[in-house]
């Protein structure tokens, strides 16, 4: 089945997916006009005037398409898995790298902090999609503009911002419904403005995700469901020299989120067993406070000023009972203060954009066993608790036109991490030590873009460092980590590196647009988990953390979209990638190269759309399709409750979608995903995706 849709799709893939698949208004999904793009530079810019691979995804898709959380919305993008170790727990994989390896923004500012988990994890999908203006997505390195963490990919959350400028008050109330999913969202919002000087928004989000139903073999997922519920605010004011302040605040809070797999309700599928607790859930909770001022003619040296400071409070608390019925609460909260000064100015010798940025985590845990409590237990939780952790750097990037056709793009930071962790466990002494280090690296990157004619091709490529300090968790953590296996402490890691060289064509006209990029990465002391051999008092064996994981990803990325009429176009992208990094596979210091962690397979993505001329409707078609993903590592194989023996099976589901503007004030989306009712899940996942699911949304503006 997979060679036929290639061979379905080859024509439209020489053409490419979108290379911008935001969405607006009357625009299709997949093809945006004269999109800016700001995270790779800091100043709004064309795609394809930029040397990078990019993306970008509008808030539209979230409703059109069922987008029921943030990385779910990236799942579409070439160089993109998205993991799912639960209904609530979503992970994207970009270009191989997962977890605190890629780098999220919100409106610039970290949602990165020193206690993100290594491997898929959770956080992400703390950011309300409903806040959403458009998500933009930097692939390969980016740590020269944007520090540590950034190996994979950088995504930037642009939220949306106040409207109603010309009524002066307006609002919205949006619901959104899902069958198999057992979704239901509700969204209230209200902007009011005052002349054209200032604005506010203020909405409050309401989500209740029941149990997941699966296809038509697993049916019903039990202990999958949650509920979340969510606030922001956003207050911009214009001042008359051109000046900004921007004043944004958002809350997030999840409830029981269940991880499934580790407990008896996992999915038995294609032979996986269950875990053995009787209950594994998180509360998460966030809260975002960021000022920011953007002005114009700064100290009278630069063109541009963007000044932030922000304070990001971060919590999770996990309820596990056992199978013997002991009930354990863990849990930490981090509170971080952030601050970033960046200026841009246009010079006889290129293009500047420089700055500072500073990120300062206080940290504590707790762990809490009840009766069976110890003294070695109040010592941390799952990280080290009375901790702090700093990230720092300054910038220089420039942007040279080396002729009329060709740009150069320089960039260069020097990175500083530092942690200091008073009350770590160690694990042979069950005593309590302290763990100090920190970290310097200078990173560079050269990119090139060259036009091959006029504005509608150019070539681009170069060489990116990525670069990832050592952060708490993985210093100190002291947890469960995969099926079957503890994570203790590993003090006097390195960082680990990467160096990228990519090499791409970007192509845009009246009727078509597309990206194709081929990336190799190499990897220098990357951080892995290797076991000591020893087990813990559940059984579970023992696993630490040691910079042996050398390696490489290389992949390809083709998408593009063709308009075969004013109202109708094709679209589509294919990834395949290959990667190996050392690692240890056994206790014993040997070192083999296996396959990296959950390689993503061959995928690709295809659709078609017709918008009905001079009106609201429009129709979308989508195909979307995985090889089967059999080349597994040492750690995927024992890794039973989530792939399956031999691999995650392949699989082709199709979505079927539409959309109608009712009226002036009331829109209708509805479709249908997984219309054959096929049972599957995305690689390394720990529940199967959703069977048949019929889901309709409804926003009505006032």
């Amino acid at each position: 089945p997979m060679l036929r849709i290639l061979g379905l799709l080859a024509c439209p893939l020489l053409w490419g997916t979108p290379l911008l698949a935001q969405q607006d208004g009357e625009q299709p999904v997949g093809q945006e006009e004269d999109v800016l793009v700001i995270t790779p530079t800091g100043s709004p810019t064309m795609a394809i005037d930029l040397p990078w691979s990019l993306e970008t995804v509008g808030g539209e898709q979230f409703s059109q398409r069922n987008h029921r959380t943030l990385p779910s919305a990236l799942a579409d993008l070439p160089g993109v898995m998205v993991q799912k170790t639960s209904h609530g727990q979503a992970s994207p994989y970009i270009r191989g790298f997962t977890g605190f390896q890629n780098l999220a923004l919100i409106d610039g500012v970290r949602l990165n902090n020193s206690a993100f988990r290594s491997g898929p994890n959770q956080y992400w999908g703390t950011i309300d999609p409903f806040t959403v203006e458009r998500l933009e997505l930097v692939k390969g390195p980016a740590s020269v503009r944007w520090g540590s963490d950034s190996l994979g990919g950088t995504l930037n959350v642009i939220t949306r911002s106040p409207y109603a400028w010309e009524q002066g008050v307006g609002g919205a109330i949006e619901y959104r419904w899902a069958d198999a999913e057992n979704t239901n969202q509700g969204r209230l919002e209200v902007s009011a403005t005052n002349g054209s000087s200032t604005g506010v928004l203020l909405g409050f989000s309401s989500k209740d995700f029941g149990d997941l139903r699966g296809g038509k073999e697993v049916g019903l997922q039990p202990g999958t469901g949650y509920d979340e519920q969510d606030a922001d605010f956003k207050l911009e004011h214009f001042l008359e020299d051109g000046g900004r302040w921007t004043l944004v605040h958002q809350r997030v809070r999840q409830n029981d989120v269940p991880r499934t797999h580790k407990t008896i309700f996992g999915t038995n599928w294609e032979g996986l067993s269950n875990g053995s607790d009787l209950n594994r859930s998180l509360d998460q909770e966030r809260d975002l406070t960021y000022a920011q001022f953007q002005s114009e003619d700064a100290l009278g040296l630069f063109d541009t000023s963007t000044t932030s400071i922000s304070l990001h409070r971060q919590a999770e608390e996990r309820d596990r009972i056992k199978a013997n019925g002991s009930q354990q609460f863990q849990g930490f909260e981090v509170n971080t203060v952030g601050m970033f000064q960046h200026f841009s100015k246009q010079s006889a010798l290129g293009h500047w954009t420089m700055g500072a940025d500073f990120y300062l985590d206080s940290v504590s845990s707790f762990l809490d066993k009840g009766s069976s409590q110890t003294a070695a237990d109040d010592i941390q939780g799952p990280v080290a608790d009375d901790a702090s952790y700093l990230t720092s750097g300054i910038f220089v990037q420039d942007q040279i036109a080396l002729s009329e056709r060709m740009n150069l793009s320089l960039g260069m930071r020097l990175a500083h991490a530092r942690v200091d962790a008073n009350e770590v466990r160690d694990p042979v002494t069950n005593t309590q030590i302290s763990i100090k280090d920190d970290w310097t690296a200078v990173l560079g990157s050269a990119r090139v873009n060259y036009a091959l004619s006029g504005e509608s091709a150019t070539l681009f490529g170069g060489i990116s460092q990525g670069f990832r300090a050592p952060n708490l968790s993985d210093l100190t953590r002291f947890d469960s980590s995969r099926s079957d296996e503890f994570e203790i402490p590993a003090p006097g890691l390195d960082p680990e590196n990467s160096m990228s060289f990519e090499l791409g064509i970007k192509h845009e006209s009246k009727r078509s647009s597309a990206q194709a990029a081929l990336f190799y990465t190499d990897i220098a002391d990357g951080i892995v988990r290797v076991p000591t051999g020893n087990t813990n008092a559940d059984g579970d064996a023992e696993i630490t953390k040691a910079n042996v994981g050398d390696g490489h990803i290389f992949g390809i990325e083709l998408s593009g979209v063709l308009a075969l009429a004013d109202d109708f176009q094709i679209f589509g992208n294919l990834t395949w990638m290959e990667g190996k990094q050392n690692t240890y596979p056994t206790s014993a210091p040997v070192v083999v190269e296996e396959n990296i962690d959950r390689l993503m397979p061959l995928t690709l993505m295809a659709g078609t759309r017709w918008d009905a001329p001079a009106s609201s409707l429009w129709i979308e078609f989508l195909i979307r399709a995985a090889a089967k993903a059999d080349r597994l590592n040492t750690r995927d194989e024992a890794d039973d409750t989530r792939i399956p023996d031999g691999g995650t099976p392949a699989y082709i589901t199709a979505q079927l979608s539409t959309g109608y503007q009712l009226s002036d004030d009331l829109t209708l989306n509805l479709g249908l995903n997984n219309i054959t009712n096929e049972d599957y899940r995305i690689h390394g996942s720990g529940l199967n995706q959703a069977g048949r699911n019929l889901y309709f949304g409804l926003r009505w503006s006032f």
